[in-house]
């Protein structure tokens, strides 16, 4: 069992609610609610945990809890955190539209909402929304998958949740730079809503109909990883290069293996932190600190030119 996996296991069991009492600007202390998509996934639990430690080390009380993508259970998260008299709430929302409701009812009751990871589509509801560039990210992905697959051949692409905005701006992204070598050939592309087994089997079906691919383009490491498991069993990994996002511990593992050709590293571990210190700045002066509610956080490739540095990808340092 990896320390991920125990890490996420000792979330799961250690989020019992905690209570507070809400504290008004100037006052220090009470308690944080961080509402992540789904621990089970490296990438989301580390975002809960990063966040929950700065909180704690600046005094406050932090509870994590998940919602898996569904905006009720999401709906029902914030009415708890409401009920606990949070003093502010991270948020990963689970829909770019859907949690709009969310976020309203938390500012109605006084609790000022920091999202991070992931948009929602309205702007002005949130004091700041923390994202990855996906944009960015997406482009320098597909320019080091190019460098991988080559310039000609067919290829497939795998999907993130159509209801996540970072699906839709990683998949565009990659598509304006593949588009411009014309004897690359997208034949096939599935969603599979960022999850790993999903991955698996959009691949099996993927390869079925269309054997000759050269490579595979994928919206996050899970989808990717699930890819190269379904490559492996039919025995194509040797011919078919395959590119993640994310910079997960199991995917930089994979590009030190040599299964994966580069991961796009997101700065989790930064966001994730700054959207901490700014709901503590906001609380203690009513201002965040920064000028713009949308901040944008550059993405790196990780390849074995570089993996060595990168054994703890979650934990690098501002």
């Amino acid at each position: 069992m990896s320390k991920f996996t125990k890490m996420a296991m000792v979330l799961s069991t250690a989020m019992p609610l905690v209570f507070g009492t809400a504290h008004s600007a100037h006052a220090a202390g009470g308690l944080i609610s961080i509402i992540v998509n789904d621990p089970a996934n490296p990438y989301w639990m580390a975002e809960g945990k990063i966040a929950s430690d700065e909180a704690t080390k600046l005094g406050y009380k932090a509870n994590v809890s998940a919602h898996k993508g569904d905006t009720n259970v999401e709906s029902n998260l914030v009415d708890t955190a409401i009920t606990n008299h949070s003093v502010a709430l991270i948020l990963d929302p689970a829909n770019a539209s859907g949690s709009i409701g969310a976020v309203r009812k938390a500012i109605a009751a006084h609790i000022p909402v920091f999202l991070i990871n992931a948009e929602i589509n309205q702007s002005g509801l949130a004091k700041a929304q923390l994202v990855s560039n996906n944009a960015q990210g997406a482009a320098v992905g597909a320019q080091e998958w190019v460098k991988r697959v080559g310039e000609k051949g067919n290829y497939a692409e795998l999907l993130g949740s159509p209801s996540d905005n970072n699906a839709a701006t990683r998949s565009n992204g990659y598509e304006t730079v593949l588009s411009q070598y014309t004897d690359l050939h997208k034949v096939a592309s599935q969603v599979g809503n960022w999850d790993r087994t999903q991955g698996h089997d959009k691949m099996q079906s993927m390869l079925q109909a269309h054997p000759d691919i050269v490579g595979v383009i994928s919206g996050n490491d899970e989808m990717a990883l699930g890819a190269i498991a379904a490559l492996k069993e039919a025995g194509k990994l040797g011919n078919v290069k395959v590119g993640g996002f994310d910079g997960t511990p199991d995917a930089v593992a994979a590009v030190k293996s040599g299964e994966l050709q580069y991961t796009v590293m997101q700065p989790v571990a930064i966001f994730s932190r700054k959207a901490i210190d700014q709901a503590d700045q906001f609380l203690k002066t009513g201002k965040t600190g920064v000028t713009a509610e949308k901040q944008l956080f550059d993405c790196v490739i990780i390849d074995k030119t570089n993996v060595a540095k990168y054994t703890a990808p979650f934990t690098l340092s501002d």
